[in-house]
């Protein structure tokens, strides 16, 4: 028992000294620094959103010691992420994980640089789902959950798994009270559209809606039970351009069901702005379909 202990001991020291070159300090608040990822060898570092509380004079810790200025490249509140370029070059970006093989159960590690050094906590994967919609409104690919003790200053860094590959970027905001991992391809997602945009293109319809159930022949013949009725059309939006009206009752769009407004959320999380995109709704009981161009949110 004494060798199995000190050598899974010596194999975590070894996962935390392995993964510390991508783990970056960020000082962008007046309290203590939280931590940071190296995305890129050319200074992009990405942190949490919430740990970032100006936009300027921010500050960066680098795993050799240094600190160099930082700048904000933008930020997805959503899901609680932003993007940083660091002044410096020849960085050491993190090893990546899917998400895919991990199981609940599984031993992770959540490291954080609030200070020069490295830090670490020791836990467990607790829950694992689907794509998740945050309480502010983004949506992560998966949700992932950890018992990982979030000490201050460990938002922002990575959760990594046995080899030391990081899954994702630990969150202390997203829902008070528990530990959640921002899964890597929700970050790279959110982080190539912050370089290229500066800022996330929120597809926009422009309808007000609520749940309503279907007739007994509709939900047999649609194989679901609600959708969505349309209270409102915003003038000059894409919905009224497009032609809907008030009264109609959305029950797909994108070839995907709506069942519910966290359907369509999901749905214009993964739209372009720009595309255009075919909505199947029911008016006067009868199924029409219509084609929406999908604006961006004002």
């Amino acid at each position: 028992m004494t060798e199995v202990l000190s050598s899974l001991s010596e194999a975590l020291a070894s996962t935390v000294a392995g993964a510390s070159s991508g783990v970056v300090r960020v000082d962008a608040r007046r309290r203590l620094p939280a931590s940071g990822i190296v995305w890129s060898a050319d200074g992009v570092i990405v942190t949490a959103h919430h740990v970032v509380e100006r936009d300027d004079g921010i500050r960066v810790g680098l795993p050799d010691g240094q600190e160099v200025p930082a700048t904000l490249i933008g930020r997805d509140p959503s899901t609680d992420l932003a993007v940083l370029r660091a002044g410096a070059g020849g960085l050491t970006p993190a090893s990546w994980a899917e998400p895919d093989s991990l199981r609940v159960g599984h031993l992770v590690l959540a490291l954080g640089r609030p200070g020069e050094t490295v830090r670490a906590t020791l836990g467990i994967i607790s829950a694992l789902g689907d794509s998740w919609v945050t309480p502010a409104g983004g949506r992560l690919d998966r949700y992932l959950q950890t018992d990982v003790a979030m000490y201050p200053g460990f938002s922002g860094g990575p959760l990594v798994d046995g080899a030391g590959r990081v899954i994702g970027l630990n969150s202390s905001a997203l829902v008070r009270g528990i530990s959640i991992t921002v899964p890597s391809p929700t970050m790279r997602r959110v982080i190539e559209a912050l370089l290229a945009h500066g800022k996330i293109r929120r597809a926009y319809l422009g309808v007000g809606t609520q749940p309503v159930r279907l007739s007994a022949s509709l939900a047999q013949q649609l194989d679901q039970e609600t959708g969505l009725l349309v209270v409102a059309v915003s003038a000059g939006s894409p919905a009224e351009q497009s032609g809907l009206l008030l009264g109609d009752i959305i029950v797909a769009m994108g070839g995907q069901p709506v069942r519910f407004i966290d359907d369509l959320l999901v749905i214009l999380s993964d739209a372009q702005v720009g595309q255009s995109v075919p909505v199947r709704i029911i008016r006067g009981g009868q199924g029409q379909e219509l084609t929406v161009l999908v604006g961006e949110h004002p």
